[in-house]
């Protein structure tokens, strides 16, 4: 009678302690390359190593995961900062942990007789994001000051969906493109060249520091009452990010997911990731946020910015909690 009584208290522990770990519900674009991050932390078990349970939900596009978090079917989603900021300025206080820097740029073949951005007057510019992209906008307050180009009037602009945008520049229809990371590297690995990069552009625009692009975004009060749930997942992140940033191994291992079209586009998605991880995060990153968001905010306008006037003092996630975790595990 008594074993029967301890192995059902034991029993009745370890259920408790399996419901007691919290559950993190995690939404993802379905063929994003954030993938790659929440493979790793499955593979490795690193939620049952920080002790936590997560819950991946395949979501098809951006708006679908942003309508995901408003409507409480996830918890946390990839997304910028500029849409957080957005976001507070109507009340919604979501706020971000950032974890990629703005990377990439403006692309033009290697034969190509442009050679500045001055040479870009009459041509054709693809741009993958619409007309409010950052690095678009960002390319426009860049050609101003440094040429005083009006790219927005002085070229032929053209919108289009990431792949289409690089058969358009491999086709020969247009003259440079801006696409996102992964794409850009695709056209690096096809002998396209860069024409100027994003780190540029801000150095040109007297921006300093690291700036952030995306982020872990989630709902303030979650945060404020789940913090060992959001802390555990943020640790088992950054766990995930030092094994890409480190391990080619793991690459390989990862090799079918990435769905690199050769080895050369395989290189280069390894290089350009590991080279946007964003390392660290602080008082210099925040202020030249601020900067960035008033350049934008000008180029833009309330089409990206919505009714916001500056950088909300809680876009960016700070909480001591949330920097002992990002001690633990750094970048390196």
């Amino acid at each position: 009678m008594n074993k029967w009584f301890v192995s059902i208290v034991l029993c009745f522990f370890f259920s408790f302690y399996v419901v007691a770990e919290p559950e993190v519900r995690v939404g993802v674009l379905k063929y994003g390359t954030v993938n790659w991050e929440i493979d790793v932390i499955k593979h490795h078990q690193l939620d049952k190593k920080y002790q936590f349970d997560l819950k991946v939900t395949s979501l098809a596009s951006k708006n679908a995961s942003t309508v995901a978090l408003q409507s409480h079917a996830v918890d946390i989603i990839l997304s910028d900062w500029l849409w957080v900021n957005r976001q507070r300025f109507d009340h919604r206080m979501y706020t971000m942990f950032p974890t990629s820097m703005a990377t990439g740029g403006l692309y033009v073949s290697a034969n190509s007789s442009i050679e500045t951005l001055a040479d870009l007057k009459g041509k054709r510019i693809g741009i993958a994001g619409g007309s409010v992209d950052k690095s678009w906008l960002l390319l426009q307050a860049y050609s101003q000051k440094k040429y005083g180009l009006d790219l927005k009037n002085e070229t032929e602009p053209t919108f289009a969906v990431p792949p289409l945008l690089n058969r358009l520049m491999l086709r020969g229809d247009l003259d440079a493109a801006i696409n996102f990371w992964h794409y850009g590297a695709r056209l690096k690995a096809a002998g396209f060249k860069p024409l100027v990069t994003v780190p540029q552009m801000l150095t040109e625009l007297g921006i300093e520091g690291k700036i952030p692009l995306l982020g872990w975004v989630f709902e303030q009060t979650w945060a404020n009452e789940h913090p060992k749930a959001l802390t555990r997942f943020l640790q088992a992140s950054l766990e995930a990010k030092q094994l890409l940033f480190s391990s080619d191994k793991e690459w390989q291992r990862i090799r079918p997911l990435i769905k690199a079209e050769n080895a050369a586009v395989f290189t280069l998605l390894k290089q350009d990731y590991r080279a946007g991880l964003l390392r660290e995060f602080g008082s210099k990153e925040i202020t030249a946020s601020q900067r960035v968001f008033e350049i934008l905010a000008e180029q833009g306008g309330s089409a990206l910015v919505g009714k916001a006037t500056a950088l909300s003092k809680g876009t960016f996630w700070q909480k001591n909690t949330l920097e002992n975790a990002n001690n633990t595990k750094s970048v390196q």
